[in-house]
């Protein structure tokens, strides 16, 4: 059961009518974007097949492992889709895509995807204090920083001191918002 992650979906395909949660198991497409993606960033990203979850073009691909996850994990998850979907409403598919590709480059210093990964992980923090608490989202510190500067999304922003310096404004407004207890009847 599902109760929470199923209502957000429902809330999801009622902003976005043509949404549609897909998996990426028996995909062409997502498999060669998984090979590319492997070949040029060295490897860095060998996992997109089976460990990410991608908004693309108003539909969410899923991993297998997306039926294992618990309720309030597809929640977060879904929560972070959510801005990205949304991003894509307020650019469009042809600017989404540039930005998210170019700015300044596709490797190492894309600083376009930063900026719309820096808002959509937000939401994951904002939206995992709610559901858990505030301690839990921090504990997010070391992977998001990790995928911020590593291969997962080809070192699109490799400068530690500044992701860290976001996450810390990030975690310090959503303590500012309240405890999480409260966060969470706000959004009821």
């Amino acid at each position: 059961m599902h109760p929470r992650s199923d209502a957000l979906l429902a809330e999801i395909r009622a902003e976005f009518p043509a949404f549609e949660l897909l998996h990426k198991k028996g995909s062409p497409f997502q498999r060669a974007i998984h090979i590319a993606l492997a070949i040029v960033t060295f490897g860095g990203q060998r996992v997109y097949m089976t460990g990410y979850y991608t908004a693309m073009f108003g539909k969410l691909w899923v991993p297998e492992s997306w039926e294992a996850l618990r309720d309030l994990d597809r929640y977060v998850l879904l929560c972070h889709e959510r801005v990205h979907l949304r991003q894509r409403r307020r650019m469009g598919d042809v600017q989404m895509t540039f930005v998210y590709l170019l700015p300044f480059f596709p490797l190492f210093l894309a600083y376009g995807r930063a900026r719309i990964e820096w808002e959509a992980y937000t939401e994951t923090l904002r939206a995992t204090a709610e559901v858990y608490d505030l301690q839990t989202a921090e504990r997010l510190r070391d992977t998001i920083v990790r995928r911020f500067v590593g291969g997962d999304y080809g070192w699109m922003w490799p400068f530690p001191r500044t992701i860290h310096r976001w996450f810390d404004e990030a975690i310090a407004q959503i303590a500012l918002v309240g405890a999480p207890s409260d966060i969470a009847e706000s959004r009821r």
